[in-house]
């Protein structure tokens, strides 16, 4: 079976009108972002949801992100929700910033990975806004790959992993951020920064001076460690060539690989010219957010470079640089090398 494809640039209203068409009747349809492709279906239907799980072969226990497209729509998906939930909106959303509240009771259990809280985003995206009002459904959304796999941040991405197994793609613009959504909880004694993204943790302490930043971001989570958002538990992210993290100047990283054989190097492009060795470059290191926008199409470009090993450089735990970090620890399985 080949999954249905439907073209947001040049037919945009029969994409919008099919792919929402799809999800009320119970389907999954692949959706762009501005932070990665979603694969969507109803946060209302357990069945849809489960069929979204079955696709991407993701685990049962990791809780996906439910997506409004107004702000009078966060009453049906959370309940008791905190003031600071509304200033938080009202700076991020739209946006690339999700929220963890109280879980409403119309929300399919499934989405929460049977926990008592809900996360919740308004993308700036205008396809899946468009979608999420002609449907008339909030939707979940986890990233639309395999699970493990680099996340896609152009239909064609989506179309490698998951062609065959959904019910259509709609294929729009590549994702603009290119790395998901910054997740906060607001449920607890103190806001929790529980993912990193394009909304820093400097940004979010202007509203949220007492932010914790969670151990998993930067550290692996212990055996049977319950997660409260996606992204935390489990390797993601990863080429199937084994990848190796390493941190270090400039200099050091340059030396380090050069006496290496069989292998790749995936650095900054300050350094290309360097290194002897096969390399991609995935942006510069003065610019953490080109560095997000390119880190997951290059990790899928990896695979192509037919070598055992890659290292790749990693980038400041700064600003952006500190979501790219999470990303890039997380693809290389904790596996880091400091010189």
């Amino acid at each position: 079976m080949i999954t249905q494809k439907l073209d947001a640039i040049n037919d945009y209203a029969n994409a919008v009108n099919v792919a929402s068409e799809i999800l009320k009747s119970g389907g999954i349809v692949a959706v762009p972002t501005e932070t990665v492709y979603g694969l969507a279906a109803s946060a209302y239907s357990d069945d849809a949801i489960k069929s979204v799980f079955t696709a991407k072969g993701r685990p049962q226990d990791n809780p996906l992100i439910v997506h409004i497209a107004s702000i009078d729509m966060l009453n049906d998906i959370a309940c008791d929700i905190p003031d600071v939930a509304y200033e938080c909106a009202k700076a991020f959303w739209p946006g690339p910033f999700t929220m963890v509240l109280p879980k409403g009771d119309k929300i399919a259990d499934s989405v929460s990975a049977g926990l008592n809280t809900v996360a919740v985003r308004f993308p700036s995206d205008k396809t899946i806004c468009d979608i999420i009002l002609k449907s008339g459904l909030p939707l979940a959304a986890p990233s639309a790959n395999t699970s493990g796999r680099p996340s896609p941040t152009t239909a064609s991405h989506v179309i490698e992993d998951l062609d065959g197994k959904i019910d259509a793609v709609v294929c729009g613009n590549d994702s603009s951020v290119g790395v998901e959504s910054t997740v906060v909880s607001l449920v607890g004694e103190k806001p929790r920064l529980l993912r990193p993204g394009a909304v820093t943790p400097e940004q979010l302490r202007k509203i949220l001076p007492d932010l914790i930043i969670d151990d998993a971001v930067l550290k692996q989570l212990k055996e049977g460690e319950k997660v409260a958002s996606p992204g935390m538990k489990y390797k993601h992210y990863a080429p199937k060539t084994n990848a190796i993290l390493v941190e270090g100047c400039s200099n050091s990283f340059v030396r380090y690989v050069n006496q290496k054989t069989d292998c790749a190097a995936i650095c900054f492009e300050e350094e290309y010219y360097s290194i002897s060795v096969k390399k991609i470059s995935y942006g510069s290191k003065r610019n953490e957010s080109t560095l997000a926008k390119n880190v997951f199409a290059v990790l899928r470009d990896i695979d192509t470079l037919g070598v055992k090993e890659v290292y790749i450089h990693a980038p400041s735990k700064d600003g952006v640089g500190l979501a790219v970090y999470n990303r890039l620890i997380r693809a290389c399985g904790f596996n880091v090398v400091t010189l």
